[in-house]
């Protein structure tokens, strides 16, 4: 059994059970509050923006990229609009590597604005949305 313990505070009853495991808890242990991180529904909004994009053949550096690279692309370029911490540096072979913010660890709020952004790209090259990214 995991020693782990995920509250949402949405309610008293929540808030008094992560009360309650705080006080429990032996000498030692960490506790963490945060902002919800981003939702499934989200995720599947941006992943199905970015399918279109590849479906689309639009070209990136001379070449139509795939549903992972659009992602790395739309990912890097919203960090660097928004001033979020992002840096290049040479890889372990040479190459150039952008240490970016991962989108598993995005919160809901930066994953909403990164939706935006993505649309907005789709739209400044006329690339419709699927069903599913709407």
């Amino acid at each position: 059994m995991s020693d782990r313990k995920i509250f949402v505070l949405a309610h008293a009853v929540a808030r008094q059970r992560a009360s309650e495991a705080v006080r429990s808890a032996p000498d030692g242990y960490a506790v963490t509050i945060s902002a919800p991180s981003r939702t499934q529904l989200a995720n599947a909004k941006f992943h199905a923006c970015c399918g279109d994009i590849a479906k689309s053949g639009l070209h990136w550096a001379g070449k139509p990229r795939t549903l992972l690279q659009w992602k790395n692309l739309l990912v890097s370029g919203h960090a660097f609009a928004t001033k979020e911490e992002h840096d290049i540096v040479p890889g372990l072979e040479g190459e150039l590597v952008n240490l970016r913010e991962s989108t598993a660890l995005m919160s809901v709020r930066r994953t909403a604005s990164l939706i935006e952004y993505t649309l907005a790209f789709m739209a400044m090259n006329s690339i419709e949305s699927s069903e599913v990214a709407q």
